[in-house]
């Protein structure tokens, strides 16, 4: 008889990595440091597990879960809402470091998350640099905010600090600029994509970064992905209102700000925006279809490598 399939789950903490393995039950902890990522590898890959599963944690996780793949072990970066969402459903209420292993290793078993191709380092670098910027602005506006109810001399150091945020976001954006044009690849993606009115580099550059899955997926997976599909919320005879939520909050982001540009300079989508609220749909709603349908144009241009193009009768039904 053959050995059952070994499933691992790996909880990921700043200092340790606390491991699970399924169906023997073994467990243990090890540093998360170069010696201890180094020691994981050695021990789990005699076990040759079908999957290994952690969660994102901010960062932490990405020198063990890069260590694993190079050594062609499975490994899945889960959504740590999905995995306490499983766990509330098993009826795991209690929270430690061993019994989230051992929830992610029944999640790897039950659930069998696909692994997926880990961007190279070019691609986390140019996440790492799209993730500052979003942090700068945050502080940025976080910054303004005070600066209105300041006196004094705190005024006069919030607007000292919000002047040094200004510079430090303006390096970024060469810094990113710099990223992409220095990969031919990504330079190309970047100018078919700024084809399209109403995509600007912002856009641009977070769909390069955050979604390298544009053009590979089909338009209801790329949708679900970012967080765009309308989910049903129907029980028995009642039929809930549609919604929206999950996916890439980041792209969502960017994605619904270009949507709302193109309704005014996109032909296409400013037709499909006109006819959604001319049939009585509120603006909110409406921009949500836009969005959903941009992306749906930005995956086919990618998948089939062809600028914009505005079609004739643009104002056609879609």
């Amino acid at each position: 008889m053959t050995a059952p399939a070994c499933f691992v789950g790996i909880d990921v903490a700043k200092a340790t990595l606390d491991v699970a393995v399924r169906p023997s039950g073994e467990h243990w902890s090890t540093p998360n440091d170069d010696v201890g990522i180094q020691s994981l590898v050695q021990r789990l890959t005699p076990l040759a597990p079908a999957l290994l599963v952690c969660e994102a944690t901010g960062g932490f996780e990405s020198a063990a879960v890069a260590a694993l793949a190079a050594a062609s072990l499975p490994v899945v970066v889960a959504n740590p809402r999905q995995v306490r969402d499983f766990a509330r459903a098993t009826g795991q209420l209690a929270k430690t470091d061993i019994l989230d292993a051992q929830v992610l290793a029944l999640f790897a078993e039950r659930v069998r998350p696909e692994p997926r191709p880990l961007p190279d380092a070019a691609a986390q670098a140019l996440d790492a640099l799209l993730t500052r910027r979003r942090q700068l602005l945050e502080m940025l506006t976080a910054e303004k905010n005070r600066l209105g109810f300041a006196v004094g001399p705190i005024r006069r150091g919030i607007a000292q600090h919000i002047a040094w945020l200004k510079r430090r976001l303006a390096d970024v954006d060469h810094d990113l600029e710099q990223t992409i044009h220095a990969t031919p690849l990504w330079r190309a993606k970047d100018d078919l994509l700024r084809t399209v009115p109403g995509v600007g580099p912002v856009t641009s550059r977070t769909l390069l970064g955050e979604l390298p899955e544009l053009g590979r997926l089909t338009h209801k997976q790329i949708a679900a992905l970012v967080g765009v599909a309308p989910r049903a919320r129907d029980s028995g005879t009642l039929r809930g209102k549609r919604m929206v939520w999950g996916g890439r909050a980041p792209v969502r982001a960017v994605l619904y700000m270009s949507a709302l540009v193109a309704t005014r300079y996109n032909p296409v989508i400013r037709a499909f925006y006109q006819r959604l609220r001319a049939a009585g749909k509120p603006a909110k709603v409406a921009l949500v279809a836009c969005t959903r349908k941009l992306l749906t144009i930005l995956n086919a241009m990618v998948r089939t490598n062809t600028a914009w193009r505005a079609p004739l009768g643009a104002g056609a039904a879609s």
